[in-house]
């Protein structure tokens, strides 16, 4: 488990459940911060309409050290306001949804997945990683159209933004232009099981594109139509911005920085990889540069692209000397924007700034 403090409040944990098959059942027992025993019930992973194509060879099989194309459930980052796991039961639990809308209406569990399923590959990452930093994963996500829900129920013509409320007491608001056909969920399934307690369970909300500050609320159980000017997510008042959009970033996964210290881990002279993951906010990455040494750009290969919503892992060959290297990472997405090399933290809207290591060769 890691803990990491945004502002001395978010708890962070790489945990979750091993992937499984599609209609894989569940029945698992936890305990959450609080003390709360909570239990899953059997449940069963509701099957799509029509799924997404098989994934390509994962290029980090031969790549050791490279981010996997999906990140494990049990490696996947999560981010809580600390308040534990609920204890929900499907027995009772609704999603409710309501605000400036014409057709305010709930729906239970069952409603909700006797809708139309589909699959959807997506990248999710947290506003408080870091250049360089691991608060970010991918998944192939299984739910339903949030678009679709909202449109039912007639939101408001002056309506800008949508609110959705967690069991746990957190809530986000993303801009209701974003359900625009980018694959906006209501999420029941992640990597091919049952959404697991910690990452969510019954139900959470995935919205391409946007850190999960203002969309991907876990836990969900209500959710608004309404507008900026009158309501605000959990994280407005303690100083971020109420607009996400993910930022253009890439970082390197190996080799790893070894820093200057003496006794720092090195690796060996010779031929090597350097290698790692890039991203944009629906964008597709169409080009990742490397340099060495403040040296000339280099070009690294691209691995597949499953869609813009995704990150895009990538890998250069070099021939490593002995000595201490710094290496520094740009990408550029399709649309032509490189990159800033500009230094930004996270407060209030994401990091920015090339990911640059320092190796140690001997």
């Amino acid at each position: 488990m890691i803990h990491v403090n945004r502002r001395d409040i978010f708890k962070i944990a790489g945990i979750g459940a091993a992937t499984a098959g599609i209609g894989a059942i569940l029945n698992k027992v936890l305990i959450s911060p609080a003390g709360i025993p909570i239990k899953k019930l059997n449940s069963v992973l509701p099957k799509a309409l029509k799924f997404l194509p098989t994934p390509p060879v994962d290029p980090s099989v031969k790549t050791p050290g490279l981010t996997a194309l999906f990140t494990p459930n049990k490696e996947f980052f999560r981010i809580d306001i600390g308040n534990g796991i609920p204890d929900i039961s499907l027995d009772t639990w609704t999603l409710k949804i309501g605000g400036m809308v014409d057709h305010p209406t709930q729906f239970t569990y069952q409603e909700l997945i006797s809708r139309p399923i589909f699959e959807l590959d997506a990248t999710i990452a947290c506003v408080s990683n870091e250049v360089g930093g691991k608060l970010i994963g991918n998944a192939r996500w299984t739910g339903i159209s949030l678009d679709d829900l909202i449109a039912e129920v007639g939101p408001a013509k002056n309506a800008d933004q949508v609110m959705s409320f967690s069991d746990d007491g957190f809530s986000a608001g993303f801009p209701i232009a974003a359900l625009d056909g980018r694959g906006a969920m209501i999420a029941f399934g992640m990597n091919g099981e049952v959404l697991p307690l910690e990452n969510g369970y019954p139900a959470r909300v995935i919205v391409p594109g946007l850190y999960g500050y203002v969309s991907a609320t876990k836990w969900v159980n209500r959710i608004e139509v309404t507008r900026f000017d009158r309501q605000e997510g959990y994280w407005m008042p303690r100083g971020w911005s109420a607009q996400g959009p993910i930022k253009l970033e890439s970082r390197i996964d190996t080799p790893q920085s070894s820093g200057f210290f003496s006794d720092a881990k090195s690796i060996s002279a010779g031929n090597t990889v350097i290698a790692g993951v890039a991203w944009s906010s629906m964008e597709s990455i169409a080009r990742v540069e490397v340099r060495v040494n403040g040296d000339s750009w280099m070009d690294a290969t691209l691995g597949p692209e499953l869609a813009n919503t995704t990150w895009r892992q990538w890998w250069v060959d070099w021939k490593a000397v002995k000595g201490t290297s710094s290496i520094t990472v740009r990408a550029t997405n399709s649309s032509g924007e490189v990159q800033s090399s500009n230094i930004v933290g996270t407060v209030p809207n994401g990091a920015e700034g090339w990911h640059t290591i320092n190796v140690k060769v001997s």
